[in-house]
């Protein structure tokens, strides 16, 4: 497997990354000058192997720029989602020991606000232009030379969780190997997993600070293929690159499927995605009806993965499997799926439970979270990351919800992901959450809160329309009691709900409406 400078000597010239809207194409040869001027000032400035930094860019060439830098200079990259606030970002510089902070002037308004926060940071550049107090980033980097500094090192990135169950967390796991030109465990991976190859052209239509965008991007760079990024999804656009650049594989979120598939007919009849070998989805559970109109729609190229950034696990399947297997995850590839009760004994085939990987699973910890890493193992060393599910007879799993959002009304266990994957369906949503507040006799009630796909629709007599329409879909104890809706849903890119956010303030509107206790 050849690292891109290896690629850079025998194609210099061939496209290593094009981005989607503006078409600016960084060439191999490129690509590995401007690493190496990125090494070569990461070591001017004092930072050595192990360092960490932070980065809070938008989607450009400049990302994989800077993290291959990052990665021949051996540091521990962390890219911060471009939705976190002044008090969220210093947390996570603050928390990874970030040395160096690169922000964009596309988001100067947060990166400025965090400059006198991060008081462990001690250099900050920017990307674009810059504001006082940073310094240009492509100034700096024209200013060193092109070529490898002299004690190149294997960097990885570390992503925070998203942090909708609580405080984000580093999730930090060494290369297995030290040397420069290591292949990532990724790259590896989805070599043999997906066919990635010096000839694939992977488009890749989620923020590059999410694990899987990233790890794929550079895994598909690491194997000499070119890869295509959007600097934001739009359902038409993504159809274009894919007939434009002939594009091979490419990375969904299930929401993403949805908006696709709700675009009219004749758009999506336009365009010839022919092309297109593996179509690979995760991240979220895909509502049944949706992927069965994906494989129909672009045949039998669908490819579903189950994984995390804690990189415990990791299972597949493709569409032949699935149609007989509707609503799996696959069989485990990497680990040993493990589903335990509350207690910790192991479930047989057919009952819900945690989901756990044991056996050969990658190690990790969350960075200097030590109690936190501690509860996500159990004493037989196998770990999890809160999902709910249960295997069937064949061993292939189902997720059923994180843990931490399960609903228990009237001692009834009650996933929200089910209600959702019925609602979304429906030809006037764009977008569900489903979650429980507060319920004095049941303890917990359902509560929906829905995006319509026009706002003129978010009417009482839709609400109703919805409620009844879905009342022929469900069993009654699932049924939510109520139906809001918001003209957008906190979904972040890589297509998880920011639903604590809900959550939170549907539950404060309870205790507000309780009014003051007795004297």
């Amino acid at each position: 497997m050849p690292h891109p400078s290896v690629t850079a000597e025998t194609y210099p010239h061939k496209p290593a990354i094009i981005m989607g809207s503006s078409g600016e194409m960084v060439t191999y040869r490129e690509l590995d000058e401007r690493s190496n001027q990125g090494a070569q000032l990461f070591r001017s400035l004092g930072l050595k192997t192990g360092d960490h930094i932070g980065m809070m860019l938008e989607n450009n060439r400049q990302f994989l720029e800077i993290a291959w830098a990052a990665q021949r200079a051996g540091l521990i990259f962390t890219p911060i989602s471009t939705h976190l606030t002044r008090d969220e970002t210093a947390y996570i510089l603050d928390n990874c020991g970030a040395k160096l902070f690169i922000g964009s002037l596309a988001l100067s308004a947060v990166a400025e606000e965090v400059l006198p926060q991060a008081s462990g940071v001690q250099h900050f550049y920017m990307v674009g232009g810059i504001r006082p107090g940073f310094e240009s980033w492509e100034e700096a980097i024209d200013a060193q030379p092109d070529t490898p500094i002299d004690d190149q090192g294997n960097g990885v990135p570390m992503l925070y969780s998203s942090g909708t169950t609580g405080k984000p967390k580093g999730v930090f796991a060494r290369p297995a190997d030290d040397s420069w030109d290591a292949p990532p465990g990724v790259a590896q991976l989805i070599g043999v997993v997906f066919g990635f190859s010096d000839e694939t052209v992977y488009l890749s239509p989620a923020p590059l600070y999410h694990a899987a965008p990233l790890h794929y991007c550079m895994g598909a760079l690491y194997l000499g293929g070119t890869v295509v990024v959007m600097e934001k999804f739009d359902p038409e656009q993504a159809l274009k690159l894919i007939e434009e650049h002939r594009v091979t594989h490419s990375q969904w979120v299930p929401i993403m499927f949805i908006r696709m598939l709700k675009l009219p007919q004749e758009v999506r009849q336009a365009y010839d995605v022919s092309s297109m070998q593996y179509a690979i989805h995760a991240a979220a559970p895909c509502p049944i009806e949706v992927k069965e109109k994906m494989i129909e729609w672009w045949g039998p190229v669908i490819m579903e993965y189950y994984s995390a950034s804690e990189g415990i696990g990791f299972t597949m399947i493709d569409s032949p499997n699935w149609l007989t297997h509707k609503g799996s995850v696959g069989v485990a590839l990497l680990g040993e799926v493990h589903i335990v009760d509350d207690d910790g004994n192991e479930l047989p085939p057919g009952e819900t439970g945690t989901v756990y990987f044991g056996g050969d699973h990658i190690a990790f910890e969350y960075y200097n979270e030590p109690d936190k890493t501690a509860q996500a193992y159990d004493g037989r060393g196998w770990a999890t990351c809160g999902d709910v599910g249960y295997v069937d007879k064949d061993g292939y799993l189902y997720l059923t919800d994180r843990k931490n959002f399960m609903i228990i009304s009237g001692g009834v266990n009650i996933y929200p992901q089910e209600i959702e994957n019925v609602l979304v369906s429906h030809d006037k949503i764009a977008d569900v959450a489903v979650f429980g507040i507060p319920n004095e006799e049941f303890g917990e009630e359902v509560k929906a809160v829905v995006q319509p796909m026009n706002w003129a629709d978010a009417t009482d007599e839709t609400a109703i329309e919805i409620l009844e329409w879905l009342r022929e879909r469900i069993s009654h104890v699932k049924m939510p009691r109520s139906l809001d809706f918001h003209e957008k849903l906190p979904r972040m890119d890589n297509g998880k709900l920011y639903k604590r956010r809900l959550v939170e303030e549907y539950r404060g509107a309870a205790r507000a409406d309780e009014g003051p206790g007795p004297d």
